[in-house]
């Protein structure tokens, strides 16, 4: 059909609409967009001689750019001795620190630590070890804005950083999201209101900030492309930034180079420039960020991974064990404080607790990988910390006259809580087994038992002590038959399943099925049974998908053998052997008189390199990853399940600094874009839908967890594939895991749970003497808390100062008294940078101890300098 339209108005109609696209081009690219570039690594990551004078050159090169800097501290050590001239000029250019300055310092973190998986200690100490480690070469370096490019981030981080004196925050990651990312949510800026209230202004993941099409480690945000600038301006961000750290040793220069292929017009900027002068200062909204929105997967359950977390714990279990010790062996004995041994314990430490440690382990030449570093901080970390450890036990058990051959044994207690629990020392050698018992002060004998050490070379003598709240007690071992008593005792029914009784438990293991137990019996919570007896799986089955093997095989296929290592009265230990896919396991079973808590361990001894988890071979270049993972998928590792009879159930768990109740319908997921955070730090734990009844589950190191309305509660013990770059995650020797349980009643605040995984990770300690105490000497308390909820989390001295940090995880909002058995001219309340936040008034009662009162929210971090504190 002809057309009777009129040339002409056909070609004005064109014109004008190309004109006002035109218009809304040039008003939408009128709007000005900005951008974080800077640099990502250090000299244990990647950080080539020339970086240093690059970064001065293309500066020189470019007026416009700045940077922000996420440098590993210790790098400006190399820097300065290999290029002195390339470290003069940029310590030239660092000096400008105000908010038109160019360099940024945005994460000085000593280990450029992930921080969702370590303790908050360490977390305090990243910050305060790296701030005084870059400010020694660069004295004017102002820390304001926290950003990372990795996803190294956690839930207390607000209160943190403000103790720090930092004033903003990044929950942006855009270039380097292998390891995981933050969940969108909001505009321009929100304010990230941390556990305990505090509140942060920060720059999120917008909520229009999607992950990028296939790319299984960007945002849209990492080169400010034009649909993401839109989107923002769309959404109603009035100025849009994005963000890319590169990795230090990139020859880029200016990230976004000519600005082709990114919105434009697009400004650098530092951290502190955009907030203070561009943003909208104001947030609009208030974040109650929970642990749950760092999105963030390991390969967890693979043997690297799973040997290095372990390594780690024990080194910060044992370096804050040790400064406690210390700190009253100055208090008490007066000894120096060994400053130098701590420093090389946390540098250590610190550096082990490195993101790459985690996400590269395999990285490095043979014998010098990531992982071997781990072995070989955590090493010296240990040593140290036990070198200062025993010489402190000592001073402090040295307290008296010798008594002519009799043997003493001084407990020490390293938390803010009076403790009364087991502890163990090896006996006197020659001793006769038959004849030791154990004495308090007031020559009552206390509950006691020998016990076989694993090498059965030794004997040691398990007894119950009393102990308060930072300090020690002293008991008697005497050669002397101990008095008959009735306690643990464990039993062969006439079906062959063993029958374990305690004062608190009655419980059944059934070795027909692998040395399950069937039964779990709480006494004193109305005796309530614990265990689903009607669940699929059975209660510490152990279950994994072995694709190379016929798919999925359990502990409880084949029957196991039941040993009873020790019968009680005091303790009741158990071994259980049994074979799972072939591979034979062993597993102990520990119950003590009056201790709630219920030990176990594995030991599985692989015989060869078995495939455990979801099989998915991958076959294309790490550049361009497939969405799905294979070791996403926790359903098909090797689990310890725990059906609980508990009803519409609930899920804590632990974090930093934090308890988060989790939103998770279940915890799987198999691609990168539907990650969720299914990571246990120290516990997690599991109630009815009422908080009635609960099974907090306790594990010696960082790793993911499984549960699910139709799937019971699992611990990852074994994953063994492809994990993340196309990297095999072998198995190449046995995998050895301790745990524990710990039935209760109520919510994990009223029962007490985080006390009691601070209890186990930190346990009583005890030296034998030849040293007969004083008469009042017997027993001391360093620090003593009021109430209940409120930690104790360090004791440190500086110079003649004692430092206590506080932390109230338990506790309502209120004030509590602490008081120190010591003087102390003046005690302030101090931010975590030293700044003084308050004097406190100081109540003297005559004696020679010294009181304060001291609000400490929930959740809240509280440290306190004692001036002069003796």
């Amino acid at each position: 059909m002809k057309s009777n339209a009129n040339p002409v108005n056909k070609t004005k109609q064109v014109f004008l609409i190309i004109v006002f696209f035109m218009l809304l081009t040039t008003q939408s690219f009128s709007q000005k967009a900005y951008f974080i570039d800077g640099y990502h690594g250090g000299v244990y990551g990647h950080y080539p001689d020339w970086n240093t004078r690059f970064m001065v050159e293309m500066l020189a090169k470019n007026p416009d750019w700045k940077i922000n800097l996420e440098i590993e501290p210790e790098t400006w050590d190399t820097v300065m001795v290999k290029d002195p001239a390339a470290y003069s000029d940029f310590k030239a250019l660092f000096a400008d620190q105000s908010l038109t300055g160019r360099i940024d310092y945005v994460n000085p973190s000593y280990g450029q630590s992930f921080l969702y998986n370590t303790s908050g200690e360490s977390i305090i100490r990243q910050f305060s070890y790296g701030m005084k480690k870059v400010r020694e070469h660069f004295p004017s370096a102002v820390f304001t804005n926290y950003s990372s490019e990795e996803p190294c981030f956690t839930s207390a981080l607000p209160q943190i950083l403000k103790s720090f004196g930092y004033k903003y925050a990044s929950l942006k990651n855009p270039n380097t999201c292998w390891g995981g990312y933050t969940r969108a949510f909001g505009g321009e800026l929100v304010n990230w209101v941390g556990p305990d209230g505090t509140k942060l202004l920060t720059v999120p993941r917008y909520e229009i900030e999607a992950l990028k099409p296939k790319s299984t480690w960007e945002t849209i945000a990492n080169r400010n492309s034009l649909d993401y600038v839109q989107a923002a301006f769309s959404y109603g961000i009035a100025h849009p930034v994005g963000m890319t750290l590169q990795d230090a040793g990139w020859r880029q220069g200016p990230w976004l180079g000519d600005g082709k292929g990114s919105y434009q017009p697009t400004e650098y900027k530092t951290w502190r420039d955009y907030i203070e002068n561009i943003s909208v200062k104001t947030p609009e909204q208030d974040w109650r960020f929970s642990q749950e929105d760092v999105l963030v997967s390991l390969v967890w359950g693979s043997q690297v991974l799973q040997r290095l977390a372990q390594r780690i714990r024990v080194s910060e279990n044992m370096v804050v064990t040790a400064e406690k010790l210390a700190a009253m062996a100055v208090a008490y004995r007066g000894v120096s404080w060994p400053k130098s041994s701590f420093d090389d314990a946390w540098r250590n430490l610190l550096l082990a607790q490195h993101h790459d440690c985690w996400i590269v382990p395999y990285n490095g030449r043979p014998g010098n990988t990531w992982a071997d570093k781990v072995a070989t901080w955590t090493g010296v970390t240990n040593q140290k910390s036990d070198s200062v450890m025993r010489q402190s036990m000592i001073k402090l058990a040295a307290v008296g006259g010798q008594s002519g051959g009799s043997k003493y044994i001084r407990v020490f207690n390293t938390l803010g809580t009076r403790r009364s629990e087991f502890v163990t020392v090896t006996l006197p050698s020659g001793w006769d087994t038959g004849k030791a018992r154990v004495l308090d002060s007031n020559k009552e004998e206390v509950p006691s038992q020998v016990i076989s050490t694993l090498a059965e070379v030794s004997k040691k003598i398990l007894f119950r002590a009393d102990v308060p709240s930072i300090g020690y007690n002293t008991y008697q071992l005497q050669r002397q038959k101990p008095s008959g008593m009735k306690g643990a005792s464990v039993s062969v029914l006439a079906d062959g399943t063993y029958k374990v009784e305690t004062d608190l438990y009655s419980i059944i293991l059934d070795p027909s099925k692998g040395g399950t137990v069937t039964s779990l019996v709480a006494k004193a919570l109305g005796n309530r049974e614990f265990v689903d007896q009607l669940a699929d799986r059975r209660f510490n089955e152990l279950r994994g998908n072995f694709y190379r093997d016929g798919g999925f095989h359990s502990s409880t296929q084949n029957a196991a053998k039941i040993r009873i290592v020790e019968e009680g009265p005091v303790q009741i230990r158990l071994e259980i052997k049994g074979t799972i896919a072939g591979h034979p396991f062993a597993q102990e079973f520990t119950v003590s008189q009056g201790e709630r808590r219920i030990d176990l361990s594995v030991r599985i001894d692989w015989e060869g390199n078995p495939g455990i988890g979801n099989e998915y071979a991958q076959s294309v270049p790490w550049q361009n990853e497939d969405n799905r993972k294979a070791f996403y998928n926790d359903q098909d590792k090797l689990l310890a399940l725990f059906p609980l009879n508990l009803k519409s159930q609930k899920v804590y768990k632990d974090a930093p600094y934090d308890v988060t109740e989790s939103r998770l319908g279940d915890t799987f997921f198999t691609t990168w874009d539907s990650i969720k955070n299914n990571v246990v730090l120290n516990w997690v734990d599991v109630t009815d839908g009422l908080n009635s009844y609960g099974m907090a589950l306790l594990t010696d190191h960082t790793t993911s967890y499984a549960h699910g309305v139709d799937h019971p509660l699992g611990l990852t013990l074994q994953y063994s594939g492809i994990g993340l770059w196309g990297r095999n995650y072998r198995i190449t020797g046995p995998t050895e895991v301790t745990y524990a349980l710990i039935p209760h009643k109520g919510k994990w605040d009223n029962s007490g749970i985080w006390t009691e995984g601070t209890r186990w990770n930190e346990p009583l300690v005890a030296m034998l003497t030849d040293a007969a105490p004083l008469a009042n000497g017997t027993s001391r308390s360093m620090v003593s808390v009021s109430g209940v909820g409120l930690e104790v989390g360090t004791l440190l001295f500086d110079g003649p100062d004692l430092l206590v940090r506080l932390f109230n995880v338990e506790g309502e909002d209120d004030t509590q008294k602490i008081s120190f058995d010591g003087k102390s001219d003046r005690v302030d309340l101090v931010e975590l940078n030293g700044d003084l936040v308050e004097s406190l008034r100081v109540e003297n009662d005559g004696t020679a101890r010294t009181a304060v009162t001291v609000s400490v929210p929930r959740f809240g971090i509280r440290t306190l300098r004692l001036s002069n504190f003796k």
